[in-house]
């Protein structure tokens, strides 16, 4: 994982290469991405903590993360698929970002709201930032995929294809393939009067196609749209037999249908054929005033998300001009939501080779994720809880005995009921399994679904339903306020009295991105916090007041007032001329009295080390307001998702899991739950973990005060990788 290459010369955020070519090896990297704050002189030292000019925006921060993941397209030190896997990664934030994000700003700009957040900045100049840093990342990516990646991977003996480049033996394939796979499912539609232009799907593969000459109705050509089927594989895995010895080699369904279009138009000739992808408002939106059955509000949603409002059209580079301006007419859009592609309009779909191909030297090596000593050989998992917490570090070790305490659970004669929280699950989780199980078990099994978690709501509909069938008790939550507590309950009779054990966490019950993403797991059977737990449950199932809770704290009833509390205490002993710091690790830092709490912390003198993967709206660095604040972003194999909170307290040192962000939705509008560890060790092992964090300087990026974000070199010293770091402590060994 080392990274020693020196950084290259100042670039504003986005900032193509002149020239537009990538320069001669060793290829490009943009060390610096700008949030989008324009540098403006410093605020006095006595300033209004509310002033804008002490905020990033939120959207353009965000937009930065994206930019952070392409770079790693970039970094030699990832194994050549997995470069190709963040390109990819890219463009799938990219399509969330514009539908919810960027959809999000036109509404706000189509109903006449002015209103702006922290930072000052007005939707509409919001929106032109977006589209010029949008622009210039896309042209790049495609600019990186064309002449660094596709030619490293057929160094590699990984060919695609382009159509002007097929051999004989696979013009004949592909003539083969078509006729019998592609033509019995396509559906054209010509343009007249009798057949307007067609309602597409959201983030469909499209085309839009010029025919010349009369069909068999006599009509003169025109305009036609073929629509590319969803069932259809985007990237085809060329026979061995067509390739060249020693190479897997693919080509694209669109440049199928480019070779072929005039098939599908029988007699008419193609004068121009160019795919387009539209991409639409995705956010759903269900009134609680206005719904009594939310499941079924759900379900009707779903289906008007496929086609919302347009926001951004993706058209190949060499789509005419007239036909690009048509299309925008069509769907309502502006010229800056036009984006010209040199490639395939849906590079996501790509995703499907590295999931087929088997070269293994070209990604990470696998590993088996680790478990505690005392997990080893135990015979019951239940059994080593009830003698002292344990904490898991995912992935580096392992989500399995998540799932087996369950899975005990529910076969336990002795388990009485179970609790549970469900927000991001899976098709096909071990978890709902045991739930199943325990409801046919005869057990109380009580499940909290969300069903709003964003883009899995078709899943957790399902899940409910399962659920449901099998005996369970199947709670949605409140309805203004989504469940997003990581939270499970178990009741268990031992000796003649009942006795509690609880899993809090910070991340999803997803066996699959527990593989893939950063979070911890705390399992204990302290009775204090696991009667916390039950209580959280009793006001998420029933009605009443919020009860008293001893030791978690509670969004959104405690969460917020307490970790501003928390800051503001080690304000204090700074005062005092104590030594004073706190570490905090999240995804995302935007709720404004959150920072106005950390900017008092700086200007007494408390030092700050942030830990902020995503959209960070606070400013570091500024004399007088935030000169103690350090903020980095870590990108790396694994998604960052530990939400820990770390408070020095005078010597007293307090450590906090969390299941939410530094966010305005994640204090007021959620159920969350941050739990302390209790267990001196872990807490001490976790301020272990956050520190190898801080000296990262292999995937470490660090904000300043002008919104420049600097990719961290090891230069001289030894290269450190926080994750690599991990994974050789807590992994386990081959």
């Amino acid at each position: 994982m080392d990274e020693t290459r020196d950084p290259i010369p100042h670039q504003d955020a986005g900032q193509t290469v002149p020239g537009g070519e990538l320069p001669e090896p060793p290829a490009p990297r943009l060390n610096q991405t700008r949030t989008g704050i324009k540098p403006k002189a410093l605020p006095d030292p006595e300033a209004d903590l509310t002033d804008p000019g002490l905020y990033f925006n939120r959207e353009l921060s965000h937009l930065q993360f994206n930019v952070r993941v392409l770079e790693q397209a970039l970094d030699e030190a990832h194994p050549l698929l997995n470069r190709l896997m963040f390109l990819l990664i890219f463009s799938s934030n990219m399509d969330e970002f514009f539908e919810i994000r960027v959809a999000g700003l036109k509404h706000q700009v189509l109903l006449g709201d002015e209103s702006t957040g922290a930072d000052g900045r007005s939707p509409r100049s919001v929106l032109a930032e977006i589209a010029r840093i949008a622009h210039e990342q896309v042209a790049r990516q495609y600019q990186i995929l064309n002449e660094v990646l596709i030619p490293a991977l057929e160094t590699q003996r990984l060919r695609f294809r382009r159509r002007g480049d097929w051999t004989e033996a696979q013009r004949a394939w592909v003539q083969e393939y078509f006729a019998a796979e592609i033509i019995p499912v396509v559906s054209p539609i010509g343009l007249d009067p009798s057949h307007p232009f067609p309602r597409l799907v959201n983030k469909s593969l499209n085309f839009i196609v010029q025919l010349e000459g009369k069909d068999a109705f006599g009509r003169e050509g025109g305009l036609a749209i073929l629509p590319a089927p969803r069932s259809l594989p985007r990237v085809i895995a060329l026979p061995e037999e067509v390739c060249e010895e020693g190479f897997s080699e693919y080509v694209f369904l669109s440049s199928m249908i480019h070779a072929h279009a005039e098939e599908v138009f029988p007699g008419m000739t193609v004068l121009g054929c160019y795919q387009f992808r539209l991409t639409r408002n995705a956010d759903l939106s269900v009134d609680p005033e206005e719904v009594s059955d939310l499941a079924s509000a759900l379900r009707g949603e779903l289906l008007s998300r496929r086609y919302g409002s347009g926001v951004r059209l993706e058209v190949a580079d060499n789509c005419p001009d007239e036909l690009a301006d048509f299309l925008l007419r069509q769907f309502q859009l502006e010229p800056a939501d036009l984006y010209r592609v040199d490639g395939p309009v849906n590079l996501t779909r790509m995703m499907s080779v590295l999931e087929t191909v088997e070269r293994p030297e070209l990604l990470y090596r696998p590993f088996t994720p680790g478990l505690p000593k005392s997990l080893l050989k135990a015979d019951s998992l239940l059994g080593v809880i009830a003698e002292g917490d344990i904490l898991l570090h995912h992935p580096f070790q392992s989500f399995t005995p998540v799932e087996q305490m369950l899975g005990e659970a529910a076969r336990d004669p002795d388990v009485l009921a179970i609790k549970q929280t469900l927000y991001r699950t899976g098709a096909d989780s071990p978890i709902v399994n045991a739930l199943v199980e325990a409801a046919g078990n005869g057990k109380e099994v009580t499940v909290v679904i969300e069903l709003r978690a964003r883009f899995d709501e078709a899943d957790n509909l399902a899940l409910a339903s399962r659920l449901q069938e099998a005996g369970a008790i199947v709670i949605y939550g409140v309805m203004a306020y989504k469940t997003h507590a990581k939270m499970m309950h178990i009741v268990r009779r031992e000796r003649g009295r009942l006795r509690h054990y609880a899993h809090l966490g910070t991340g999803n019950y997803h066996s699959k991105t527990a593989r893939l993403y950063t979070d911890y797991s705390l399992l204990t059977a302290d009775p204090v916090l696991c009667a916390d737990v039950h209580k959280v449950f009793q006001q998420l199932t029933g009605m009443g007041r919020a009860r008293h809770i001893e030791k978690l704290l509670h969004a959104p009833f405690t969460l917020h007032e307490q970790m501003v509390a928390k800051i503001d205490r080690e304000t204090e002993h700074a005062r005092k001329g104590k030594r004073a710091h706190l570490i905090i690790k999240c995804n995302s830092l935007t709720e404004p009295k959150l920072i106005q709490a950390l900017y008092r912390a700086s200007r007494a003198g408390v030092e700050c080390d942030l830990i902020i993967r995503g959209m960070c709206c606070l400013r570091p660095g500024l004399p007088g307001i935030s000169e103690t604040i350090r903020v980095r972003s870590v990108i790396g194999r694994f998604l960052e998702h530990t939400r820990v909170f770390h408070f020095h307290n005078d010597g007293k040192s307090e450590t906090w899991g969390s299941s939410a962000d530094f966010m305005a939705r994640n204090m007021f509008h959620r159920v969350e739950t941050c739990f302390p560890l209790l267990d001196k060790k872990l807490a001490a092992r976790v301020r272990k973990d956050l520190e190898t964090y801080l000296v990262d300087n292999c995937q470490s990026w660090l904000l300043g005060s002008d919104g420049l974000y600097v990719k961290q070199q090891a230069g001289g010293a030894a290269p450190i990788s926080a994750q690599e770091t991990l994974l050789f402590a807590y992994a386990a060994r081959a």
